[in-house]
């Protein structure tokens, strides 16, 4: 098998970190008011909230925010707002609502990745990509010297052999640091470079596909799409080891303790409620709670690809938007508003995750959430991705 993982020079913030870690883009992606909030506290503080286009801003004409992004990388660069370390991982704690959720901070080698179906490769997504959520997210890489990444890829170690290594090495404590907005607490140790050698060959034992994206399928795909569309204009020497060729994720360990599979449930947003719901009740054995579709499926994955035949199918007919909402009481909120439809759908067994994936086979796109929305991983690391 090929070594799909490289030892980094991980970019961490200097000083105070408190206001630097912000949640993933694609979360709270109807909420306006969590974003607004981030950002009054944020203020001119350094802050990865300045390198990301969060998704709900999506659908707006965006390139003055991508131009700004960029500048602000170079500007954490000039500034030195941002420290790189000798080549090597970093081992994360999150303390999460399901526990301790532990990581391993590394790059991937996008080579080995594939989000196409039916193609099987050390790397691949857990879930469908949608292409029409790629072109924002490979336009901020475009032309940016750095990544903060949200990506979490599992890998299997039932006994938590990994773990348990890495918690007896007495690791150097790199940053430690409350989550704004109700995410807990995060410390991240750092993993020297011959010890990190030492676990991503141990890593490279547990199964093909070694690794499997189980949040940020999107921001690897572009990742990938950004590498894919550079190649043609490099020289055979760069292909090895242009960083682009890499993308920085966390790897946890699917069994874990602290993994927990939350739904992501469905909003019909901007329809005429009562046809949609008596469509939807025709079609699928549901009960309904107010605004709220509880549908009787049995099995997770099946259950979601149903339900976005019958919305997609709904939408183009009728009208309206589908949006994709992370936790019970958010969708509960924004199913009460006027013109809007909740559809409640269950969450995945984690022992069906990786054999979902057997033969280059994804999930339905949005098919779960690691943890609730709160729970996401924040943007600490970063890598650069250019030779600027």
């Amino acid at each position: 098998m090929k070594n799909c993982l490289k030892i980094p020079r991980i970019l961490i913030p200097r000083g105070d970190i408190s206001l630097w870690p912000v949640i993933a883009c694609d979360q709270h992606t109807s909420d306006r008011a969590y974003w607004e909030r981030v950002e009054r506290l944020v203020g001119d503080a350094p802050s990865t909230l300045r390198f990301i286009l969060p998704e709900v801003y999506l659908g707006e004409d965006n390139a003055e925010r991508i131009e700004e992004i960029h500048e602000a990388m170079y500007r954490a660069l000039e500034e030195d707002q941002v420290e790189k370390l000798t080549r090597g991982f970093i081992y994360v704690e999150r303390s999460t609502s399901s526990g301790v959720r532990r990581g391993i901070v590394a790059a991937i080698d996008l080579e080995q990745y594939t989000c196409e179906k039916g193609v099987t490769s050390p790397i691949r997504s857990s879930e469908e990509v949608v292409p029409s959520r790629l072109p924002a997210r490979v336009e901020v890489r475009r032309g940016a010297p750095l990544e903060f990444p949200h990506a979490i890829l599992f890998y299997r170690d039932k006994k938590g052999k990994i773990d348990h290594a890495l918690r007896r090495q007495g690791l150097e404590p790199l940053y430690e640091t409350e989550l704004m907005e109700g995410g807990g607490h995060v410390k991240g140790s750092f993993i020297p470079e011959d010890l990190a050698e030492e676990i991503a060959e141990e890593l490279h034992t547990r199964g093909e596909p070694c690794f499997a994206v189980a949040d940020g399928n999107h921001s690897v795909a572009a990742a990938k799409a950004y590498w894919e569309e550079i190649k043609p204009t490099l020289k055979r020497g760069e292909l090895a080891s242009h960083p682009a060729r890499f993308t920085l994720v966390e790897l946890v360990n699917l069994y874990d303790g602290a993994v927990v599979f939350r739904p992501i449930h469905r909003l019909a947003k901007g329809v005429d409620t009562e046809a949609l719901i008596g469509e939807f009740m025709r079609a699928v054995r549901c009960k309904r709670v107010g605004n709220v579709l509880y549908p009787a499926f049995s099995h997770c994955a099946e259950g979601v690809a149903r339900t976005d035949a019958l919305l997609e199918d709904l939408v183009r007919r009728r009208g309206g938007t589908i949006d994709y909402i992370h936790g019970d009481d958010t969708l509960l909120r924004l199913a009460q508003e006027s013109g809007n439809v909740g559809i409640f759908l269950p969450a995945l067994d984690k022992d069906d995750f990786f054999p979902a994936l057997k033969g280059g086979a994804n999930l339905p796109k949005k098919t779960f959430s690691l943890g609730e929305a709160q729970e996401k991983r924040y943007y600490i690391e970063g890598r650069e991705i250019c030779y600027d």
